[in-house]
């Protein structure tokens, strides 16, 4: 089992220092009324040591199954976040220890997953944020069977491939946009 490496300064992102989401809605409350700004309902659970991050997403549509979820996170991250849309199931996990810590090595941002994790302590072990409904020690189904670079609707929000994602301990904005406060 590979561990995670430490860095001196856990739970900052490299992109939005000290901007907090809070901050970043009461810069852009137009954003806010026009729709190009959106929250997503707090329903996740905070996992992983970077407690703040943000990137451009790529989406994921999977049910049960974690075998796409493996290969995006065995590709060069680049800063990006992946958001995985698992249809909310609580009855196994579809990210689990070891896709997070190639995910950490391969240079993501963060993991949001509409579903459940397991090898929690491990993922806590990781520089990567990961937010996940909840955690459940079965494993997904192997069949890789899902859509890529599709639009999602995840905790009341529509989610596009290519938009920005910004999350700290408040919670998880998603902008058409990089945004800067």
């Amino acid at each position: 089992m590979e561990t995670c490496k430490h860095d001196l300064h856990p739970g900052v992102s490299r992109r939005m220092a000290l901007v907090t989401t809070a901050e970043v809605c009461d810069a852009n409350p137009q954003l806010i009324v026009n729709g190009e700004l959106r929250a997503l309902q707090p329903i996740f659970k905070i996992y992983g040591r970077r407690q703040v991050f943000s990137g451009p997403v790529v989406t994921l549509k999977v049910f049960e199954d974690n075998v796409l979820v493996r290969e995006f996170l065995e590709e060069k991250g680049n800063g990006r976040v992946l958001v995985v849309d698992g249809g909310g199931s609580l009855r196994c996990a579809i990210l689990g220890g070891n896709p997070v810590v190639q995910a950490q090595n391969n240079g993501w941002a963060g993991i949001i997953v509409n579903g459940c994790v397991r090898d929690v302590d491990e993922i806590n072990g990781c520089d990567i944020g990961v937010r996940a409904l909840a955690s459940h020690p079965m494993k997904a189904n192997k069949k890789g069977i899902g859509e890529k670079h599709v639009p999602i609707t995840i905790a009341g929000t529509r989610i596009c491939d290519g938009e920005w994602l910004y999350a700290d301990t408040d919670g998880i904005l998603i902008s058409k946009m990089e945004l800067s406060v």
